[in-house]
């Protein structure tokens, strides 16, 4: 590679860099993921998104003005040809406190489901009972999960589309057991980036299909359409997100959420209907965040 390839290359680096720096900063400050005093416990997979949430928490805890601390867990749950020394080996090289949790829920699982069926749904479960104990033994006041933008835009659509529900995935919710504070620093970030951040920093990843369980079918159609859309429509998927952080309850259907019972003439409510009116869109969808200036964000260069 030439010398001014090398730099281009350094250059686009450094940017995608401080991009991600900036979003995780901006979601932990929109949503105060993080406080001072925190002993914060993230679960690393040895995926692409478990380093990265790392690797950008470790930055933020040098930048940001609160006082946290960091730990790394992993739970190898004792699946045919695990590499158990890869992360080891790469915690110990980062000096980083960490703990390998060891469960075989790999003979459970395969016990209870038959073979040939898809055994997340019981997998996931059982993790998440263990990192829960884990977290409650090791005095963690937050639990942090790689999770990203496009992991949120997915399960909103899966929500819909098959669970009939609008929902999708929180970047700060309260745990099943109602112990644990759990945070996905990543939400505003593109899977893309998170990609393109993992290759270049050359993270030692652990492939993710080892139990030999079928993908989640329905997820893998619903992103298909999603990246097809990206494709003929650039911007859509950033406007997906931008309307999942602009809900307008008075708009929709859930009595619920908005008291429509009580609703009198003369109370006009979010503009009123409008339903007749020419349409007010865009001529061009919300625009990506690398092309958006007038923000407030954080700086964690």
């Amino acid at each position: 590679m030439s010398h001014s390839a090398e730099a281009k290359a350094q250059y686009n680096f450094n940017k995608l860099q401080k991009r991600l720096r900036r979003l995780t900063g901006q979601a932990v400050m929109d949503f105060n993921m993080i406080e001072d005093g925190d002993r914060i416990m993230v679960c690393l997979s040895g995926g692409k998104d478990s380093y990265t949430l790392l690797d950008t928490l470790q930055h933020l805890q040098r930048v940001a003005p609160v006082k946290f601390d960091l730990f790394a867990i992993n739970l190898d749950q004792k699946q045919p040809g695990f590499p158990e020394h890869v992360l080891p080996e790469y915690l110990d090289k980062l000096g980083i406190e960490y703990k390998i949790v060891e469960e075989d829920t790999y003979s459970i699982v395969t016990d209870i489901i038959p073979e040939g069926k898809t055994t997340c749904s019981l997998c996931s479960r059982l993790r998440r009972g263990i990192l829960y104990r884990t977290a409650k033994e090791m005095g963690a006041t937050k639990i942090a999960l790689g999770h990203h933008r496009d992991d949120m835009i997915e399960t909103l659509f899966l929500n819909m589309f098959y669970g009939g529900k609008l929902k999708s995935m929180p970047a700060k919710l309260m745990s099943d057991n109602g112990e644990h504070m759990v945070i996905r620093p990543l939400a505003y970030c593109k899977e893309v980036d998170i990609e393109k951040y993992a290759e270049r920093m050359e993270f030692p990843i652990i492939p993710c299909n080892l139990c030999g369980s079928q993908e989640n079918l329905q997820r893998k159609h619903t992103k298909a359409m999603l990246a097809e859309w990206n494709k003929q429509y650039p911007g859509r998927i950033e406007s997906i997100f931008t309307a999942m952080q602009n809900v307008v309850p008075s708009h929709l259907a859930d009595k619920d959420l908005f008291n429509f019972k009580d609703l009198q003439t003369g109370d006009v409510i979010d503009g009123g209907d409008i339903a007749l009116d020419k349409p007010d869109i865009p001529k061009q969808p919300a625009l990506d965040d690398e092309h958006i200036s007038d923000v407030v964000t954080i700086n964690l260069s």
